[in-house]
């Protein structure tokens, strides 16, 4: 039920990584090139989704356990990865340019944005709730 009661936190990313794809290709991308616009983009989303999720998921659920927190960690992720393939599918996207998105050596910190979405479930709950 704590997995559930926690998707009103997951939806504040949406808006949140859409506002920092625009400050990547708007802002940042003129100011420090496209090379490093892409990995300050991603450090910056996975610092946004740490800091939301430590301000919000404890006013939302007042309790929960670990596997709880791994539970919504695991659920925040694949809902994550479900809407970047649907949205960049129904965007004109092909499975190839959005599977690209996870290579690492391309400057591209995607990876390091998921590993944040499941894993600040769980940092929240041991060092909030601990």
């Amino acid at each position: 039920m704590n997995v559930l009661k926690s998707l009103p936190v997951w939806l504040c990313f949406i808006p949140v990584a859409i506002l920092n794809g625009g400050l990547r290709e708007y802002v940042l991308a003129k100011t420090i090139g496209e090379e490093w616009a892409l990995p300050v983009s991603g450090i910056t989303l996975s610092v946004c989704i740490f800091l939301i999720t430590w301000l919000l998921l404890p006013r939302i659920i007042k309790a929960f356990t670990s596997k709880d927190s791994w539970l919504i960690g695991i659920g925040w992720a694949l809902l994550t990865i479900v809407f970047e393939f649907a949205a960049g599918l129904a965007g004109g996207s092909t499975v190839s340019e959005l599977l690209a998105a996870y290579n690492p050596l391309s400057g591209n910190l995607w990876l390091l944005v998921l590993a944040t979405t499941l894993l600040s479930p769980i940092v929240t709950k041991k060092c909030r709730f601990a």
